[in-house]
């Protein structure tokens, strides 16, 4: 999946123009109980104004809040000018970018601002891509790493007729044994279905039920 899968359209953004004070991008911030805007000139991306980059320039500036808060304009402040995605990025590797950081903006070449990704919208994939919002039984294994291990796991799947919530594979170095975890319906014939993945050399590791 991609960044331009995940993110959220200009649209449907909450932002602030460059010119904007500070308490205008805090009533922003309070109001949709967000962590940060994307900062435009126009539409031209010019970085982001974080709650925390507020506080942070407010306990480093020597002016009283209210000065500060009214004086000071959301470019004075401004953060990840060059940090910023054009939609064509595998949305994993945006975690660890997000990790300390609420958000990050999406542009096209000439810099227009197309929309943004959040650490919320991340997580919620990952939860998905885990299986986290439906109810079924988790399994946990192990696998020698050995071409068409993941096809011989589908067809032990169909033979029994499990329905996939989620796979996710780790390990992928040149280890020999690689985990896998598999979400599947809860049905009567788990039993059996795990007995056949040992008997073709899955080593199972855990089975939890959610």
């Amino acid at each position: 999946m991609f960044v331009k899968n995940i993110m959220i359209p200009k649209h449907e953004c909450f932002i602030a123009q460059e010119d904007e004070t500070l308490q205008d991008a805090l009533k922003k911030l309070e109001q949709h109980q967000i962590d940060g805007l994307p900062v435009l000139k126009g539409d031209q991306y010019v970085g982001v104004v974080t709650r925390y980059s507020i506080y942070e320039n407010y306990f480093l500036a020597n002016q009283p809040k209210d000065e500060y808060l009214t004086s000071t304009l959301v470019k004075d402040i401004a953060t990840h000018q060059e940090v910023f995605l054009q939609g064509g990025e595998i949305f994993e590797k945006t975690l660890l970018d997000l990790k300390d950081f609420p958000l990050l903006a999406v542009v096209d070449a000439q810099h227009q601002f197309l929309g943004a990704v959040t650490r919320s919208d991340v997580l919620g994939t990952f939860e998905s891509a885990f299986g986290f919002k439906r109810s079924g039984v988790r399994i946990a294994f192990t696998s020698v790493e050995t071409e068409g291990r993941i096809a011989r796991l589908s067809e032990i799947a169909h033979h029994f007729h499990e329905h996939i919530i989620s796979l996710v594979t780790f390990d992928e170095t040149d280890k020999l044994v690689r985990r896998i975890v598999m979400k599947v319906e809860k049905k009567d014939n788990i039993d059996k279905f795990t007995k056949k993945l040992e008997e073709y050399g899955f080593r199972i590791l855990s089975i939890d039920e959610d």
